[in-house]
């Protein structure tokens, strides 16, 4: 590329990385994460968990194999896990201008453009993603032609409301009725469904679901603080009351736990990557995950009805929860994957064992 505008990242502590702009030609601000996973940026940005963050990928070069098209299934991208990007910006160490894949239609760097999206390489990462290690995920800015936005945290937002459907929408014509609440829901998890002979109704995060006909709950993943989405809370509330099954995954997980009356806190720097171990409680199965957020339940503050399903092997936050005599239990990892491995799929299989338990079909 020639004559490449140059851009510069400034963190809240001060620090300045200067680099290059290779997308879209403006200035935004947001808070400051990294990913480690080695392949999967075309998922992780339209990703709706990475709504409000900029993201740092660890891998050095990026790009090199394209974005691929536009086409769908079951009304959704193919190959996107939502119709748009969803982060504030992306920085990388060394942007590929070439790539070659079988399905690329365009290279990433036009899908940024297109999409208003700032990008940036010739960032030293490694040296970015330590100081992120050392001293937590920081809020920053992009500034590019020397215009400074003002600084942007995107956890004193409610996230949820601004990626959530606006009304209900029904995929699949399955044998088995499952809502899902959409707190910034990916694709692969509804693929996942409908595979299982599920018809999924979509609902919006605020929405009041208990005036619906259904054999089990689904809670999506999302972006930002559990806390800020008391609507939802309530309504799962009301939903442990009852007997039918229950599935959470990510924001689902901590959305869950909060309607049983447990805590949850910011991580340090969170976990976002594709090679996340996690133990099985109790046993010694252990399973490589894809993960991708900032908060954990409390381990301290769950009860006696409870128990954990999952354990983070590298720092023993928690992975998963399930209620003791309840069909209900949940996941902090991403068991769909998508970019990632899909080891623990088999907990779509255990949810839609307990809708048939609990349905007798």
């Amino acid at each position: 590329m020639n004559n490449p505008k140059k851009a510069e990242l400034l963190l809240e502590d001060g620090t300045r990385y200067s680099g290059f702009s290779f997308g879209y030609e403006g200035s935004v601000a947001g808070e400051v994460v990294f990913n480690t996973a080695m392949t999967g940026y075309t998922e992780s940005l339209t990703d709706p968990s990475y709504k409000g963050q900029i993201l740092v990928s660890t891998y050095p070069m990026i790009g090199n194999y394209g974005i691929p098209g536009n086409e769908a299934e079951d009304n959704m991208p193919l190959f996107f896990e939502s119709d748009q990007i969803h982060i504030q910006a992306l920085i990388v160490d060394d942007y590929s201008f070439e790539y070659s894949h079988w399905n690329a239609k365009k290279s990433l760097a036009d899908w940024l453009k297109e999409q208003k999206v700032p990008g940036i390489y010739g960032i030293d990462t490694r040296a970015l993603t330590k100081r992120l290690r050392e001293k937590g995920s920081m809020l920053g800015k992009i500034i590019i032609d020397n215009v400074e936005p003002d600084t942007y945290d995107p956890n004193k937002d409610n996230l949820v409301a601004k990626v959530s459907c606006k009304e209900p929408i029904t995929y699949g014509n399955g044998k088995y009725k499952v809502v899902l609440v959409d707190c910034g829901v990916k694709n692969a998890i509804i693929r996942n469904l409908i595979k299982r002979d599920v018809t999924v109704t979509r609902v919006p995060w605020d929405y009041d679901f208990s005036t619906l006909d259904y054999d089990g709950l689904f809670i999506s993943n999302g972006p930002g603080d559990p806390k800020m989405c008391k609507q939802t809370i309530s309504h799962i509330q009301k939903a442990l009351q009852e007997d039918r099954p229950i599935f959470g995954i990510c924001l689902g997980n901590q959305l869950l736990a909060l309607a049983a009356g447990f805590d949850t806190y910011k991580l340090k720097y969170g976990h976002r990557s594709h090679n996340q171990p996690v133990l099985m409680h109790g046993t010694d199965r252990c399973f490589i995950t894809s993960q991708n957020h900032g908060f954990a339940i409390d381990l301290k503050t769950i009860d006696n009805n409870w128990i954990p399903l999952f354990i983070n092997v590298n720092d023993n936050t928690s992975e998963g929860i399930k209620h003791k005599s309840k069909p209900f239990f949940s996941s902090q990892f991403h068991p769909e994957a998508c970019g990632g491995p899909v080891d623990t799929e088999f907990l779509f299989d255990d949810f839609v064992a307990n809708i048939q338990k609990y349905t007798g079909k």
